[in-house]
């Protein structure tokens, strides 16, 4: 597994915005797909956006479409996830992940992804 480190989470009001940042310890250019979970009281993880370490493409959850941009630096081995125009359901703890060793199917299930940050907590208040 690659350790994984997030930062950026907080407080918001409605309207607001954020950036979260997840370093890797490393890169493995087999592990295709580096997104961002989030898991809210009560609720299932989900996720929100995923990008293609490789190509580069982007994958987002039709809740965040327009208002949320993954992108990511090869140079730090990050991920980012600039969040606009927050609302008070996009309230959870978000997780930085990185998909298994040479898979290559869907980009959105849990158990495909074997490494995961501890979490950051995002709270958005009207």
């Amino acid at each position: 597994q690659v350790q994984l480190v997030e930062s950026g989470g907080g407080s918001v009001q409605v309207g607001g915005s954020l950036t979260l940042s997840c370093a890797a310890s490393e890169y493995t250019a087999s592990r295709a797909y580096m997104g961002w979970f989030r898991q809210a009281p009560g609720k299932e993880r989900e996720g929100v956006a995923v990008i293609h370490t490789g190509v580069r493409s982007t994958y987002y959850a039709n809740s965040v479409k327009g208002r949320f941009t993954i992108f990511r630096d090869n140079a730090d081995n990050a991920v980012y996830l600039q969040m606009n125009s927050l609302e008070p359901d996009d309230t959870a703890v978000y997780y930085c992940a990185l998909s298994r060793p040479y898979y290559s199917g869907g980009v959105w299930g849990v158990g495909n992804y074997d490494s995961w940050g501890q979490g950051t907590q995002v709270t958005v208040s009207s």
